[in-house]
């Protein structure tokens, strides 16, 4: 049995609901769940807040808080999980924020670099990543990345 279908088989017999806010990883994590039978039971909401007036405009994160740290950080990855969690009161929310590449990367955020919130009950975690690789294999590697700590979390 697949990671996926493992971690999704877990949350569904511990009817652990989940909530997903994207940037980087484009709607590939909500999907990976969507895709499995029996998702509906308990996935509940899925944002892709791509551009940061999206982000803005949703997830209420400050403008200052953008300027300052930029999209791709531990404090835009913290807000996001965190203003999803108000949102949508999940016992799990998880955001990503990052540079998938091929191109975007600067030598103080290079291509690969993600953040990951997630956010177990009242307890938040970020995660700061390096992934190498092509795009997809950047976002494939972030989802599998996510399912590995939902599954030892739960």
């Amino acid at each position: 049995m697949s990671l996926f279908k493992k971690t999704l088989n877990k949350l569904i017999k511990k009817n652990i609901s989940v909530a997903t806010v994207e940037s980087c990883t484009g709607g590939l994590l909500a999907s990976t769940f969507i895709k499995h039978t029996n998702a509906s039971k308990i996935f509940k909401f899925g944002f892709i807040t791509y551009s940061n007036e999206s982000k803005i405009k949703f997830l209420k994160i400050k403008k200052n808080v953008l300027n300052k740290h930029g999209a791709v950080s531990y404090e835009v990855a913290k807000c996001m999980v965190e203003n999803l969690y108000k949102i949508e009161k999940s016992l799990i929310t998880i955001s990503t924020t990052g540079i998938a590449g091929p191109k975007g990367g600067t030598i103080n955020k290079p291509v690969g670099l993600i953040y990951i919130g997630l956010k177990y009950k009242f307890n938040t975690k970020i995660y700061k990543k390096r992934f190498k690789g092509t795009r997809i294999k950047i976002q494939k590697d972030v989802v599998k990345f996510i399912f590995n700590k939902i599954n030892h979390l739960i």
